[in-house]
């Protein structure tokens, strides 16, 4: 099923409506859907490469605001947030960490992870919803989903743009490890900084 959709995805971005398809597919990946909007902003970007800063800004702002979505439905449909927590296997991590968010160390590593969700592969929607059940700050949380949707979004775009299909191979092969590696490399400066300012 998974294969089916991830085709459908990469046919759409082909479409005339291309942009708007992948607005909707961009909301619905942050809250409940498998499908990354990577596998869309990637063709659209080498078919019309003047238009990547268009392509990331749509990715970015309905991902958020699907992230948002996601919130909403782990802050108030618990069974449904639950279900679909299970099926990515997260269900005992998120009642480990519902009974120790009163905890600020685990509020900063919370901060961490849902800033990795955005940037790597990890599935963004278990994130999103976790943060509703767990009652996260919802303007901390939409500012991290910024960071990390915007800053992923705007690296696929522009490298697409800049080095074409050598990038998208690059992308197949190794984007996942580099995309993690960067992400924790941010998550450990911002680290850093908070311990210095605070």
């Amino acid at each position: 099923m998974f294969k089916e959709l991830y085709l459908k995805a990469i046919r759409l971005a082909g479409h005339k409506s291309s942009k708007f398809y992948l607005a909707i597919l961009s909301f619905a990946e942050s809250s409940f859907f498998p499908i990354p909007p990577d596998v869309m902003i990637v063709p659209m970007v080498i078919a019309q490469k003047n238009e990547f800063k268009k392509i990331f800004i749509i990715a970015t702002l309905f991902s958020v605001l699907g992230s948002l979505f996601g919130y909403f439905i782990g802050s108030v449909f618990l069974d449904l947030s639950m279900s679909i927590i299970e099926l990515y296997g997260y269900e005992q991590k998120v009642n480990d960490l519902k009974n120790t968010m009163s905890n600020t160390g685990n509020m900063l590593v919370w901060f961490g992870l849902l800033f990795l969700a955005g940037f790597t592969p990890l599935p963004f929607k278990v994130f999103t919803i976790t943060s509703g059940i767990i009652g996260f700050n919802i303007f901390i949380f939409l500012i991290i989903c910024l960071m990390g949707r915007g800053l992923r979004f705007f690296l696929v775009s522009f490298f697409t743009a800049k080095f074409g299909q050598n990038f998208v191979n690059f992308l197949e092969k190794k984007g996942a490890l580099w995309f993690t590696i960067i992400g924790v490399v941010l998550v450990i400066i911002g680290i850093i900084i908070y311990f210095i300012f605070k």
